[in-house]
C-alpha cells in the first residue's frame, strides 16, 4: 500500500521536478560520502604525523566545511538565491557574535592553546583542583576524565588564564618524599640505607641518581628529602611500594623517625604571706 502510494506520487511529478529531486538526492549522498572520504584520507596520510588533537580539529574542519558546501549546493539546486541568503546569514552572524562574546573568547583561547600545545590528548593535567586525563580538545573547551571516572568540561578561556600542570609531559618524573629522623641518628647511616632502598626498588631509576638531601633542622628532628626518579607509567607502583620499603629498612637498622617532644615542668607555688592575704581580703571587702 505504502509502496504503491510512493510510486503514484513519483508518477505524478513532472520530469523537471523529478530530475531536480534526483539531483538533490545525489548531491546529498555523494557529498556526505566525499566528506567522509576526504576526512579519512587527510587523517591517515596527510596528517598522520600530527598530534591527535590536530588530526581531530582537521577532521572537524573538513566535516563542517563539507556540510556547508553540500548545503549551498542543495539550495542552489532548489533555486534559492544564495546572495540574499548569504547577506541574511551575515547579519545573523554579527548579531550572534555580539550575543556570544564568551563563546568567541573561548574560540580564540582554543586557537592559542592549539598553537602553543601545552598538552595533548591522553596527557594527565592538573587545573586548579581538577586532575584527570584529557579526552578531547575542542575550540570551545577541553574534556577531562578524572581518575574517579567523572567527566569535566573546562572552557578554554579559563585554561588560558589559569596555571596548568602537565603531569605526564616528560617521560620521567621525580617523586619527592620528606622524611624526619631523630637528632640521635647518624646521617651517614640514614643516607646509606635510603640509597640501598632506592637501588632495591624495581620501579626506581638508577639514572638519574636518587636525591638524598638534609633539608632542614626542625623542632622535633631532621628533615631529609628523598627524591626518586621513575618512568611516568610507574607512579602508582613506586608510590605503593617505596613507603613500605623505607619503613622496613628503618626498623631493621634501628633508625627512628622523629616525633614531637614536649617538656612539662612543675614548680611548687609559695604560700602567700599573711600580710598579703590580709591586703587581698581588704581590697575585696
Amino acid at each position: 500500500m505504502f509502496f504503491t502510494q510512493i510510486v503514484t506520487w513519483f508518477n505524478s511529478l513532472s520530469p523537471d521536478l523529478l530530475g531536480q529531486v534526483l539531483r538533490v538526492g545525489a548531491t546529498v549522498v555523494l557529498g556526505f560520502v566525499a566528506i567522509r572520504l576526504v576526512a579519512a584520507l587527510t587523517q591517515r596520510y596527510i596528517m598522520r604525523k600530527s598530534t591527535p588533537q590536530r588530526q581531530m580539529i582537521a577532521r572537524k574542519a573538513i566535516t563542517y566545511l563539507g556540510f556547508f558546501l553540500v548545503l549551498m549546493a542543495v539550495l542552489g539546486e532548489l533555486g534559492v538565491k544564495l546572495t540574499a541568503l548569504l547577506g541574511a546569514a551575515g547579519i545573523v552572524a554579527v548579531a550572534v557574535g555580539f550575543a556570544s562574546q564568551t563563546s568567541v573568547s573561548n574560540i580564540i583561547s582554543g586557537l592559542f592553546l592549539i598553537s602553543e600545545k601545552p598538552f595533548a590528548i591522553g596527557d594527565v593535567i592538573k587545573i586548579g583542583g581538577t586532575t584527570g586525563i584529557i579526552q578531547s580538545i575542542d575550540l570551545l573547551s577541553i574534556k577531562i576524565r578524572t581518575f574517579d571516572n567523572m567527566f569535566v568540561r573546562i572552557p578554554n578561556e579559563k585554561i588560558l588564564t589559569s596555571e596548568v600542570t602537565n603531569i605526564t609531559r616528560f617521560p620521567i618524573r621525580r617523586m619527592d618524599i620528606m622524611l624526619q629522623v631523630s637528632y640521635e641518628e647518624d646521617l651517614d647511616t640514614v643516607r646509606r640505607v635510603l640509597g640501598e632502598v632506592a637501588v632495591a626498588n624495581p620501579w626506581c631509576l638508577d639514572e638519574p641518581a636518587p636525591v638524598i638531601v638534609v633539608n632542614d633542622f626542625k623542632e622535633s628532628g631532621i628533615d631529609i628529602l628523598f627524591g626518586l626518579w621513575f618512568s611516568k607509567s610507574d607512579f602508582l607502583d613506586l608510590k605503593n611500594s617505596i613507603m613500605g620499603d623505607v619503613l622496613r629498612r628503618f626498623r631493621a637498622e634501628g633508625i627512628r623517625f622523629a616525633y614531637p617532644h614536649r617538656a612539662v615542668t612543675m614548680e611548687a607555688r609559695k604560700p602567700d604571706a599573711p600580710g598579703r592575704r590580709t591586703a587581698k581580703r581588704a581590697l575585696s571587702a
